[in-house]
């Protein structure tokens, strides 16, 4: 095989992939060697994978204008009803399937949008409900090797899809396009105001933690970050009115970081041996799951939210948080933004519909289904 060859292959296989997703399964993977092996086992302190967490979801807010709401605004609610529909595809495949294998179909919920749309944290919350309530034997764990299978294949399914999609119909970034004349003049990063970014990073934090308190007294339970990215919205909007400029691109490099560096921990954090110690009826339900999956947001997502290049970007998120949890799918339109142009409105729709409405969404999909399968 030719150099060139090769290059064109990593080149190929770095745009499918987000990096610190496929540097983090290599260490998975030998993790796993090793866990088999008998030799060694880690076990990784994650605390600071909330802070990073929250650092990336506080820059999403500060892209969120008033503006670009108003021109996408009716697409936030049909992704939002095709995601609801997604957890119910999921749920009524995955307790279906249970059933057809003899298993409690209660259990099929464990394979279904529990782990898939709701990743680790919605699996550890149902998956001790299930077991003390309902009597599941295994819910837990059944969830959250689910929920780490849905992690790996919607990292690596979305990258593909929406690149095939891009080329195929030679799709553009509009958002480039209208910034080749600024990216003619583009200066470097100032380093004077990664300190300014900081700081309106910090207050974002800072005040969106007293808004979680508030959110906590009426008893409305949110992912911690909401916020820390509803503040920063806020000071952004606030700020365009007035008519004065925030350090975007600082803000923006500070949040990507802490978007790798999350995903690489997350990733170096699974224990594949999880999915080797499945059953065949689990394995067979997830494989079935990802293959609706790549139906749905190859021809349902894709032509439904405009069959441009924003869908595009949307249909590779919708593989990272139908599958696996909101970081990913920011980590694959992050992926496909580098090599192609960004795209601003599917930025601001997929943490909107992930972040905020599709957990509780999905807790409602996900009460209705037990109600009636019990």
């Amino acid at each position: 095989m030719s150099p060139d060859l090769l290059r064109n292959v990593r080149l190929s296989f770095s745009s499918w992939i987000p990096a610190p997703v496929a540097g983090g399964l290599v260490f998975a993977l030998l993790h796993l060697a090793l866990h088999s092996a008998g030799i060694l086992e880690f076990a990784f302190d994650t605390t600071i994978q909330t802070i990073l967490m929250t650092v990336f979801f506080c820059s999403v807010g500060f892209t969120a204008c008033f503006r670009l709401l108003k021109k996408g605004g009716i697409q936030v609610f049909i992704f939002l009803a095709l995601s609801i529909l997604m957890c119910v595809i999921q749920d009524a495949v995955g307790s279906g399937l249970a059933a057809a294998f003899g298993l409690d179909p209660l259990l099929g919920l464990c394979m279904g949008s529990i782990p898939l749309v709701g990743g680790h944290g919605t699996s550890g919350s149902f998956g001790p409900l299930l077991e003390e309530t309902y009597g599941v034997s295994g819910a837990l764990t059944v969830a959250l090797a689910a929920a780490t299978y849905g992690l790996v294949s919607g990292s690596m399914m979305g990258g593909p899809i929406a690149r095939r999609r891009v080329e195929k119909l030679h799709l553009k970034s509009t958002a480039a396009e209208e910034g080749n004349a600024q990216a003619d003049t583009a200066v470097a990063i100032d380093s004077q105001k990664f300190t300014t970014a900081a700081v309106f990073l910090a207050i974002a934090i800072g005040v969106g933690t007293l808004i979680m308190s508030g959110f906590d007294m009426v008893h409305i339970t949110m992912p911690a970050y909401i916020g820390a990215m509803l503040c920063a919205a806020a000071i952004r909007n606030i700020w365009d009115v007035s008519g004065h400029d925030l350090p975007m691109d600082e803000i923006d490099t500070l949040g990507g970081l802490s978007l790798n560096l999350y995903l690489a921990m997350a990733m170096m954090n699974l224990c594949l041996w999880q999915l080797a110690a499945l059953a065949l009826p689990m394995i067979v339900i997830l494989l079935v799951q990802t293959f609706i999956m790549f139906l749905y947001a190859n021809f349902v997502i894709f032509n439904i939210m405009g069959r441009d290049y924003e869908a595009a970007a949307m249909t590779s998120a919708f593989c990272g948080f139908g599958m696996g949890a909101t970081p990913n799918a920011m980590a694959n339109m992050k992926a496909l933004a580098e090599h192609y142009g960004p795209a601003p409105r599917a930025f601001f729709i997929v943490p909107l519909v992930g972040s905020l409405f599709i957990d509780f969404c999905n807790s409602m999909v996900l009460t209705t289904f037990m109600n009636v399968l019990h």
